[in-house]
């Protein structure tokens, strides 16, 4: 789903080439998760005049109006993506840094089933499984 400037308009946010060209970089992204360096260093190459600083804040306010998601898979940085309407998971490997995204409908529905067990209203879920790819490289 394409975030459009209505969308951005909807979240208060102003229309800025800044803001379309980062949230190109992540509707567009492969892999899907990318850390503000990544995003920073991709405007370089592009010849964007648009300072890391510039970065951060415009993913903070992404984050904040529901646009984008952080994710912490490790205590180095923080990666983002635009977020999704349905729920994923989300397999790491420690040794290659891949992210492997999935979805499993027995996992959401035990989520759910846990949630209610506790009385707990459920707004979200984050599970990132951790471990090793085939993958050598």
């Amino acid at each position: 789903m394409a975030i459009t400037n209505q969308d951005l308009r909807k979240a208060g946010l102003k229309v800025t080439l800044p803001r379309i060209k980062i949230l190109e970089l992540l509707e567009n992204a492969i892999p899907h998760h990318l850390s503000a360096e990544d995003i920073y260093k991709k405007l370089l190459e592009q010849g964007e005049d648009v300072g890391l600083a510039t970065v951060y804040r415009v993913l903070t306010q992404f984050e904040m109006a529901g646009i984008v998601q952080r994710h912490n898979f490790d205590t180095t940085h923080s990666l983002f993506e635009i977020k999704q309407e349905t729920s994923h998971d989300h397999l790491v490997c420690q040794r290659t840094n891949q992210i492997i995204e999935f979805r499993n409908e027995d996992v959401e529905q035990k989520i759910h089933e846990i949630a209610e067990q506790h009385d707990f209203v459920l707004t979200g879920h984050s599970l990132i499984l951790f471990g090793y790819c085939r993958n050598k490289s």
